[in-house]
């Protein structure tokens, strides 16, 4: 079977992140200050083969850990979609 992974990686929230906190400033001046607190991450998007869900969610997160995030500074979070 075959499957699809959207993933998003996010900097932890206890961290700084600068692209965030500039895109933040800026939203004032482009006249929208309402808009403030804004964190910048990752969108990943991957095709899986597997004979379940299961063992498709078990190798996404092995990905995951061992190539696509950065444990120390990211969480990830995903959803797995059968592909049609």
């Amino acid at each position: 079977m075959k499957f699809t992974a959207e993933i998003d990686i996010m900097p932890h929230k206890a961290l700084l992140d600068p692209q965030g906190k500039a895109v933040s400033n800026s939203m004032k001046n482009i006249g929208l200050p309402e808009i403030s607190g804004v964190r910048i991450g990752k969108h990943v998007t991957l095709e899986v083969e597997a004979t379940s869900r299961e063992e498709a969610e078990e190798k996404v997160n092995e990905a995951c850990r061992k190539l696509l995030v950065n444990q120390i500074t990211e969480n990830f979070q995903f959803e797995i979609l059968e592909t049609v």
